[in-house]
């Protein structure tokens, strides 16, 4: 189980990282192809609706949901039908911590961010759209292809909470990724992102593309552990 929380603390920052999605009354799903440093392909589910979030991970039997008004966290493990359910708050701060000790050193040397469009356009998924690659230091990081047929009027809100707490224990390390983001923003929404560097110290990701998006009403029950799962306390966090 800490080893589930280990990764999925991982995968939300990266996340966040490659871009936010829109806050929809009714509820948004996007799936994912994210294909590692190997090639190996592994399809991930994102869930929107308000100050709900969920990502599943179908390969690894594994899905995070996070209710941010009730500020509780539920990591699901559905092969053993078990969950922890505990205070998103108190997650955050631990893994903060564990993430300072498994990677002191990364990002301790501020970069310069530039952006610039190629003038490359493709239709990837459905979607019109544009490369746009990400300079560090005049180096290039990443490619983002990117496309506005995706409605952005509401952009951000769900995942930037899941980027406060973080952004707050890992200040220094967040600001890149934040910086991205701001920059790739007006370009559109990113449907194909290619990452050329391992930025963050979080292990690889160098392809992630999204394959839908869809409104669609969510019920409760998404953001809920199923019946029958058995509640896990993990030692560390046992009051």
């Amino acid at each position: 189980m800490k080893k589930m929380i280990s990764m999925v603390s991982g995968n939300l920052i990266l996340f966040f990282l490659a871009f936010l999605s829109q806050d929809c009354l009714a509820g948004v799903v996007i799936e994912q192809v994210v294909k590692d440093r190997e090639g190996r392909p592994s399809r991930v589910f994102l869930s929107f609706s308000e100050d709900r979030f969920r990502t599943d991970h179908p390969e690894s039997g594994q899905t995070t949901i996070i209710n941010f008004r009730d500020d509780r966290i539920v990591l699901l493990d559905h092969s053993s039908k078990s969950y922890v359910d505990v205070k998103f708050s108190q997650w955050e701060k631990e893994m903060t911590q564990q993430l300072k000790k498994s990677a002191p050193g990364m990002m301790s040397k501020a970069r310069k961010i530039s952006v610039r469009k190629t003038g490359e356009t493709a239709t990837i998924s459905g979607f019109s759209t544009e490369k746009v690659e990400v300079m560090a230091d005049g180096k290039l990081i990443e490619e983002d292809w990117m496309t506005r047929d995706v409605d952005m009027k509401e952009v951000g809100r769900v995942m930037e909470k899941v980027a406060t707490g973080f952004s707050k224990g890992l200040k220094s390390e967040m600001k890149e990724g934040r910086e991205i983001y701001d920059k790739l923003k007006p370009h559109g929404f990113p449907i194909l992102v290619k990452d050329y560097t391992l930025s963050y110290g979080l292990g690889a990701i160098e392809v992630l593309e999204v394959k839908k998006f869809e409104n669609k009403d969510l019920s409760e029950e998404v953001f809920a552990a199923p019946k029958g799962y058995k509640r896990i306390f993990p030692e560390p966090m046992r009051k």
